[in-house]
Order: structure tokens, then C-alpha cells, then sequence
């Protein structure tokens, strides 16, 4: 007679798509959407989205919980090390959304280079003969800065190749070919035509851009963060834009979040979108794909692609 195999749980703690995740489930393993306290307490996996906090009074609550999956990489409303503590591993999805955020920088750098905002507001309100004093430019032959040079940097250099853009990178802990390998920041800022951002926010980095940083790009230079809110002095970014030392600068993530509002978020030379370059259908399609493979892969004793330091 076949030894009965014990069911595993699976409970979705924010919104999952039961169709991405059930196909990566054995026959014994089901996921089950709005818990409720019995089946929290009976759980062996949880796929987490971003907004979700795992607290300790949560992880109280889910005495059988092997493993957590979260969608993303951002781990600042889980509590790692009770988790590890407990002996429950943080599985994280770092890669899932590279591309997304990568053509996000594209979006924000051509909205700003070809003035698709000035120029739609004088469609829009019949200013067709004032066409002429929108200077409208390209990104061919100019010269892209990519401080960060991880899984998204490197994405967004292969990606200006189709734009026949020079690349130039800066990071100190990631191995840059010797041709677009810049020393320093000030380096690469000196020599870049725009500027994107791509590292994590740590104190060394808080204001990574400050007003001395912006004063050494070049004149006319453009800046985009989707990587993290807090690289970037808005102070300093404002000043720059009013100045026309900056002559674009694009935002997707701020600090905190929601973000005040800020005087730079008026500029007719600023573009906004609210922390949601990583977020496309794709993206999120295969970071929860990711996250639930890594939970299977947890209770099924193999080692997950990428688990969050304690």
C-alpha cells in the first residue's frame, strides 16, 4: 500500500495569481488565497507580495511555516532574521523583473530627450506654431552612465547598443569590461551625456547625487533613478533643473513612498511615474512564477535560486 503523502499548504499573503502558481505545484500542494487563521496556522509555504509585512506576531500566528517566498528583492517589511531565526528561509526573486525596470530607464530617457510632455501639451492645447522652440533631441552617438553595473545595469547596456549609445559604468564591487569601465563616479559623470542610477540605497550611497555631483556632469545632462528614492538630492536636482545644468531628470522611485510634493515635481523637464517600472504584467508574472518555484524547490529540499541575507 502507497504511504499517504501529507498535503502542503501554500497561502498567498497579498494578491497572487492562482494560475501562475498552480502549475508549478505537486499534486499534494494547493495555495489558498485570504487565509484565515486555521489555515495560516497550518501553512508550510508563504509567497508574499511587496506591500505585505511578515512581523513576528505573523510568523506567531504560522507555527509550521518552512519557507517564505517573496516577490522582488526588497525585504524591508520582512523580519529575515526571526524568520531565520526560526529556522524558516527568506527565498527572493532577484532577476525576475530585470528587463521591466531596464526598458523602464529607456522610457523615462526618451520621454525626456524627445520632450513627449512639452510637445503633447502643445498638441493638446493648440500651440502647433510653437512647435519650432521645443529642441527636440537624440540618443545616437551620446554617451549613457550606468552607476551600478548588476543585473539591471547590465541590462540597460545592451540595450543602448540598439541605440548606438557609448556606455560608460561605474561600480566598485562588479567586474566592467576595460572599455566602458569608469574609476570613479565623477569620472563617469564628467564623460556621460545622461545618467542612470543602479545601486542600492545605503548610507554611503544616500545622496549619491548631490549638488557637487550634479555640478560635475555635463552641462545639459540627464539624470534617472528607477532604482531606489533617496540616491538623488531633490533640493540639488531642483536648483540644477532651474539652472539648466539638468536638462531632464526622471523618477520612479522616492523617499519615502508616496512621496511630499516636491517644487522639482512642476518642472515641465521632469518626468514621474510612481515606483512602477518593475511592476509590468510581465514583470510581475515572472516574479511570482519565481517566488513559488523557490518555495517548491524549499519544501522539496533543493536549494532556491536566491535566498535574502539575514
Amino acid at each position: 500500500m502507497a504511504s499517504l503523502i501529507t498535503p502542503q499548504i501554500f497561502v498567498a499573503l497579498g494578491s497572487v495569481e492562482p494560475d501562475l502558481v498552480e502549475p508549478l505545484l505537486a499534486e499534494h500542494q494547493r495555495l489558498i488565497q485570504d487565509p484565515n487563521a486555521d489555515e495560516l496556522a497550518a501553512a508550510d509555504a508563504a509567497i508574499v507580495r511587496a506591500a505585505y509585512r511578515v512581523d513576528r506576531e505573523l510568523l506567531d500566528r504560522m507555527p509550521a511555516l518552512k519557507v517564505i517566498a517573496r516577490t522582488g528583492v526588497g525585504t524591508d517589511l520582512v523580519d529575515v532574521a526571526e524568520a531565520n531565526r526560526r529556522g524558516i528561509p527568506v527565498v527572493i526573486t532577484p532577476g525576475s523583473n530585470t528587463a521591466s525596470v531596464a526598458e523602464g530607464v529607456f522610457a523615462h530617457l526618451l520621454a525626456l530627450v524627445k520632450k513627449l510632455s512639452p510637445l503633447t501639451s502643445l498638441v493638446r492645447e493648440g500651440r502647433w506654431d510653437q512647435r519650432a522652440g521645443v529642441v527636440v533631441g537624440d540618443l545616437e552617438g551620446f554617451t549613457l552612465g550606468i552607476i551600478g553595473y548588476g543585473r539591471i545595469g547590465r541590462r540597460v547596456a545592451r540595450i543602448a547598443e540598439a541605440f548606438d549609445l557609448k556606455v560608460l559604468a561605474y561600480d566598485p564591487y562588479a567586474e566592467i569590461p576595460d572599455p566602458i569601465r569608469c574609476n570613479t563616479v565623477e569620472e563617469l559623470l564628467a564623460g556621460s551625456d545622461f545618467t542612470t542610477l543602479h545601486v542600492p540605497l545605503t548610507a554611503e550611497n544616500h545622496h549619491l547625487m548631490d549638488a557637487v555631483r550634479i555640478e560635475a556632469m555635463k552641462p545639459g545632462a540627464v539624470l534617472i533613478n528607477c532604482s531606489r528614492g533617496g540616491l538623488i538630492d531633490l533640493d540639488a536636482a531642483h536648483a540644477a533643473l532651474e539652472s539648466g545644468q539638468l536638462s531632464g531628470l526622471g523618477l520612479d522611485v522616492y523617499d519615502p513612498e508616496p512621496p511630499a510634493h516636491h517644487r522639482l515635481f512642476d518642472h515641465e523637464n521632469v518626468v514621474l511615474t510612481p515606483h512602477l517600472m518593475g511592476f509590468t504584467r510581465q514583470g510581475m508574472a515572472h516574479t511570482v512564477r519565481d517566488a513559488a518555484k523557490g518555495a517548491v524547490d524549499v519544501l522539496a529540499g533543493r536549494q532556491p535560486a536566491a535566498v535574502a541575507a539575514p
